[in-house]
């Protein structure tokens, strides 16, 4: 394995209809009610819709803390025709030693099957092997989250298999379907 790690932070990211930034609190709202409080959005996230924009707000100071972090990465997806915060995308896990990342995100019910969330994760992809050197990216979803699915596919990513009781939602055990792309195979067509 040839190379080696290059870790910018969450850095300012675009595409043709997104910009990917920081997080900061003025985002608290948009984050609340676009998409951390709806339980359509989370039913497949580990984690439960947020009672109050209160709970969004803690959360985001964590996040805003940690953006000195040379290895933090986690943006709010922001379209540029309306600039408005639509959902979130990160690095949820990362091993140096390997050069791998995996990548979660969320976006809000409005904005799905809109080619929003896999043109973020297209952009991450590309981020995490030409500007940070990672050799995996590697991104899970829920079985019954097949549109995530979808979306790690239309990224070129490539099916691994299903891993039993991997993930953890309201005490339950669930399952996880795993999909990767490895630098090799990366090509920016």
């Amino acid at each position: 394995m040839t190379g080696s790690i290059r870790h910018k932070g969450t850095v300012l990211l675009e595409t043709e209809r997104l910009i990917l930034r920081r997080f900061t609190l003025q985002d608290a709202w948009s984050m609340y009610h676009n998409w951390a409080s709806d339980p359509d959005v989370t039913r497949y996230m580990t984690w439960e819709p947020h009672a109050s924009i209160d709970t969004t707000k803690d959360l985001l100071r964590v996040w805003i803390n940690s953006y000195d972090i040379p290895d933090y990465y986690e943006w709010v997806i922001v379209t540029k025709k309306d600039n408005v915060p639509i959902g979130s995308i990160g690095a949820v896990k990362s091993n140096d030693h390997i050069r791998k990342v995996q990548i979660g995100y969320c976006i809000g019910k409005a904005w799905w099957h809109q080619g929003y969330t896999s043109e973020a994760l297209s952009r991450l992809i590309r981020f995490f092997f030409l500007d940070v050197g990672m050799n995996r990216v590697e991104a899970c979803h829920d079985p019954q989250n097949v549109h995530s699915g979808n979306v790690m596919k239309k990224c070129k990513m490539q099916y691994e298999g299903r891993m039993r009781q991997v993930l953890r939602k309201q005490n339950v055990l669930g399952d996880a379907c795993y999909y990767a792309i490895l630098a090799e195979d990366f090509t920016e067509a």
